[in-house]
């Protein structure tokens, strides 16, 4: 019998098992009695499948021990439970430091730490009060029930007693949408005024911002005051004010421009969206924003993150991923800690908010990414959780903010659809990483006729097709209610759905690689023909990789399937667009009758069928006519065979603008009112002034804007010359795989750590890996890598950034989300020039954008900002080291006029490595 005492007898039941961390060669062993075993991972590997030991991060171990997974107690998933929605790096390191003990560097005191922490977490579970004891019990139950390893010391620390709930009652903790507190509909707010913002205000509202006794930084007031533009009254119609201010490292930009920001936002009412091209600096911006909103009660009201509905928890999706419970009770533990987390949660994001990256890495996509929005197919005010919904929250929360924490992503889908959830356009705002906003808009409006984006709009359309386990919902579904008594509408309905069967079907992938003589209807006929097109020009160096290749000329069978796709895609857009007059006429016509609700999804309808179907059908029938008339001179448009580890994974036809600023400026320019568009590296390097600012202009798309935009730029203020050394090594065979990995493993051994490997290749990182994870594990380095250890960018970036004497290996997705102050980056090594890939996008790119000199811009823009991540504080010293003799003395305007590159012998970079660090 479940016993539910409000005075519970807590009891400390830890599991009969070893502590086990594994370094790179060795791992350690930390028995309940205190006994310490040192073994090579081979031994432990054996020893983990029999004993299952407590560890931190059970997947990260078994690829550290190079075994499939074994069974045991991961102290995240403990963490994660009594700790829900809070931070912490998902190493030994860093579960001593969030658990208050002082970090260990050997294997064996890291060992003791884990020990302890869970004796601290268990604690902290038997002091809960009665409420949220109540909470914690009614998960722990159904994870128990589900074989939790934790399952029975959790319940033991919760003072639990007898067998808990009845068997039809045990699941009903996690019914947590009757526990989320609802959102209620307020009046609109009222249009912003115009006042503008002065200099002098800006500067005083900084002041206080940084508070009495804080550094004085004239740049960042400088700063603070040339922004002040951009905040100015608009003086005619499509013409916003644009600031483009370059601040260099170190000026304060993000306080910089929050201050005139906030001081209009108070003035007028209305509110300032700050975008982001990283999750990183969104949240940093976020918690900057704590010294202007101290009372995090207002700061709640008049701050708030959004993001797209693809980045948060559905409420729907997780009460529906509960429906297989009582034939797979197992599904209770990942649905449990995800509970925990939604009912801690301050918003519901699962991308950069307080969702704990490496839990996907624990419990898998399926039970955490996979219950969001992803496929755009919300149904609104028909979700029995609409009223509790996380996005709806946040969207209505942003409505009366005065700081809305926005994404170039989000920002650009909004401005191509006139303001997406919102009522109406934001009229100012702030651009941080504006040196990223063409390739976000790259990204934004392209359009990609392939098999993975058709199979998605069938699947949007007509839901899942199979009898397996997704929770797809279709069109049918979506307007399940509304069309139930209305023929007109059920049968446009229908009409849409049996016309969707032209797009390619699941299990597309395998039969196009057959041969188009086994595809499926006229989406999959035409990829295949692509893909014989591709494969027949491609040369043998491509193989292996994503090859592409010209659409003109087209092979005969590519022009015939088109014309056939064309016809079906007609097919399709013609009742798509009939079902949303349809609607129209029923919102108007029934105005008196439908009930709030309904009129919220019939709007929805219309939207997501313009934008789902509509325009994209709109914009692939308009890529499938160029292939027989003229290519319109804005576009380049080209086929691909999209490769991963050698295998195809998407096949199809692409279209991008040349310059996709176009776009963006032409979507912004009639709502916007003002905009400050800021980074470390606007411009280029070249020297040339004019030619520099001219690139930023092109590049953030400012030269397409009514008004010229006021140019700003403030320097760095920290002394390069003193705290960085850049040296060229000139003596190294770039493609013998041995050579680098040597000259890696020895630069990273002089810097003792602290180091970040950039590559230009996967191929290449993967190779030097191999050949440094045995040197540095003998010299006590913990060595990570995106690509190899599975995690997350964030995570790893997190794990790098606590353990101060570790290295990483990346890609750009590492150079560009890396901000690590102090002493855990010391060091960065780049195999080569990262010179632009050859493409056919960046090949006609090229063309239009002053040829070899966009080359030369592009990379040195890559490499500033990848030297500007080694210098993030006044303290801060670093030396960057690129590992290729072939580097132009033109590129050297990448780097800081004050610092003196040298071209130097790797015997020598190795050496001068090691005594300016080690002089600090």
């Amino acid at each position: 019998m479940f016993d539910d005492r409000s005075d519970p007898v807590p009891r400390f039941l830890p599991p009969d098992a070893p502590v086990m961390v594994a370094g790179l060669r060795h791992a350690v062993f930390l028995t309940p009695d205190g006994e310490i075993d040192e073994m090579p991972l081979a031994t432990a590997a054996k020893r983990a499948r029999k004993q299952r030991p407590i560890v931190v991060h059970l997947p990260a171990t078994a690829r550290r021990l190079k075994i499939e997974g074994f069974g045991g107690y991961d102290l995240l998933e403990l963490f994660a439970f009594v700790r829900p929605a809070q931070f912490c790096v998902p190493t030994p390191r860093g579960i001593a430091l969030a658990t208050g003990q002082k970090p260990s560097d050997d294997l064996t005191g890291q060992a003791e730490a884990m020990a302890e922490a869970m004796k601290r977490l268990l604690q902290e579970l038997a002091i809960l009060d009665r409420d949220k004891r109540a909470r914690a019990l009614a998960l722990a139950w159904p994870m128990a029930r589900g074989t939790w390893a934790w399952g029975m010391p959790v319940l033991a620390a919760l003072g639990a007693d007898g067998d808990g709930p009845h068997k039809f009652a045990v699941y009903e903790g996690l019914k947590i949408w009757k526990k989320i507190g609802e959102w209620s509909e307020h009046a609109p707010p009222p249009t912003p005024g115009h006042i503008g913002v002065e200099p002098v205000e800006a500067r005083e509202r900084l002041r206080s911002l940084l508070g009495d006794g804080a550094e004085e930084r004239p740049q960042q007031a400088d700063y603070a005051s040339a922004v002040c533009s951009a905040f100015a009254p608009r003086t005619a119609e499509g013409a916003p004010n644009i600031v483009l201010a370059e601040a260099g490292t170190g000026t304060g930009k993000t306080l910089g421009y929050v201050a005139p920001a906030s001081l209009w936002a108070q003035k007028n009412e209305g509110a300032v969206w700050i975008s982001t091209y990283t999750r990183n600096l969104q949240r940093q911006i976020d918690s900057e924003l704590d010294r202007l909103y101290d009372d995090p009660v207002k700061k709640r009201l008049k701050a708030v993150v959004r993001k797209g509905r693809e980045n948060y928890l559905c409420l729907l999706n997780f009460e529906e991923a509960q429906r297989p419970l009582a034939q797979q009770p197992h599904q209770a533990v990942p649905l449990g800690l995800m509970a925990r987390w939604a009912l801690a949660t301050r918003d519901g994001d699962m991308v950069g908010g307080d969702f704990p990256a490496w839990l996907t890495e624990l419990i898998g996509t399926r039970f955490t990414s996979a219950l969001a929005d992803q496929r755009g197919e919300c149904i609104y005010a028909a979700c029995p959780h609409y009223t509790r919904c996380f996005v709806e929250k946040t969207v209505r929360r942003a409505r009366s903010a005065e700081i809305v924490v926005a994404n170039h992503a989000l920002v650009m889908v909004q401005a191509a659809l006139g303001g997406l959830d919102d009522a109406a356009m934001p009229t100012r705002y702030v651009f941080d990483e504006g040196h990223h906003l063409f390739d976000a808009a790259d990204k934004a409006f392209s359009a990609h006729l392939t098999g993975q984006e058709g199979a998605e709009l069938r699947r949007w359309l007509l839901g899942a097709e199979n009898r397996g386990g997704s929770r797809a919902r279709g069109l049918k579904q979506r307007l399940e209610s509304l069309i139930a008594e209305r023929s007109e509408l059920r049968d446009a309905v229908h009409a849409v759905i049996h016309a969707a069967g032209c797009l390619p079907e699941q299990g597309w992938l395998m039969r196009i690689q057959d041969g188009a003589e086994h595809a499926k209807g006229p989406a999959e006929i035409f990829l295949a023909h692509i893909r014989a097109q591709v494969t027949a020009r491609a040369t043998e160096s491509d193989r292996g990789y994503s090859i592409e290749t010209d659409c003109k000329p087209a092979i005969e069978a590519v022009l015939k399937s088109a014309a056939d796709l064309d016809r079906a895609l007609a097919a399709l857009e013609k009742p798509a667009k009939a079902l949303i007059k349809i609607i129209t006429h029923m919102l108007d016509e029934k105005a008196d009758e439908l009930e709030s609700g309904e009129r919220q999804r019939l709007d929805a309808a219309i939207r997501s069928l313009e934008r789902r179907a509509i325009m994209q059908v709109a914009a692939w029938r308009g890529m499938l006519a160029s292939l027989v008339e003229n290519t319109p001179a804005q576009f380049v448009d080209w086929f691909a065979i999209e490769r991963q580890f050698g295998r195809d994974f998407d096949i199809g036809m692409h279209r991008h603008y040349l310059d996709p600023t176009l776009p963006l400026t032409a979507a912004l320019a009639p709502t916007a009112h003002g905009m400050v568009i800021t980074s470390a590296t606007l411009r280029d390097g070249t020297g040339d002034e004019m030619f520099d600012w001219a690139v930023a202009e092109d590049r953030t798309g400012a030269s397409h804007m009514p008004l010229p935009a006021v140019r700003a730029a403030l320097k760095s203020p920290y002394d390069y010359a003193r705290q960085t050394r850049v040296f060229i090594v000139n003596d190294l065979g770039r493609d013998n795989a041995d050579h680098v990995a040597a000259a890696y493993r020895e630069l990273f051994l002089a810097s003792k750590g602290g180091a970040l490997g950039l590559f230009t290749a996967i191929s290449r990182l993967r190779a030097v890996y191999d050949r440094l994870t045995g040197p540095l594990d003998e010299a006590g380095l913990q060595l990570l890598a995106q690509h190899i250890d599975g995690m997350d960018v964030s995570t790893l970036i997190d794990i790098f950034r606590v353990e101060r004497d570790a290295c990483l290996l990346g890609t750009d997705a590492v150079r560009d989300g890396v901000d690590v102050p102090g002493d855990s980056l010391r060091l960065i090594v780049f195999d080569r020039v990262p010179w632009p890939r050859p493409d056919i996008l960046h090949r006609a790119r090229k063309a239009a954008f002053h040829g070899a000199r966009y080359d030369d811009m592009l990379t040195r823009l890559r490499m500033k900002q990848a030297f500007g991540r080694l210098v993030r504080r006044a303290e801060d010293r670093g030396v960057f080291v690129l590992l290729d003799n072939r580097m132009p003395t033109r590129l050297l305007g990448a780097f800081p006029e004050d610092v003196a590159v040298q071209r130097v012998g790797l015997k020598e970079a190795i050496e001068q490595t090691r005594l300016f660090l080690q002089s600090q």
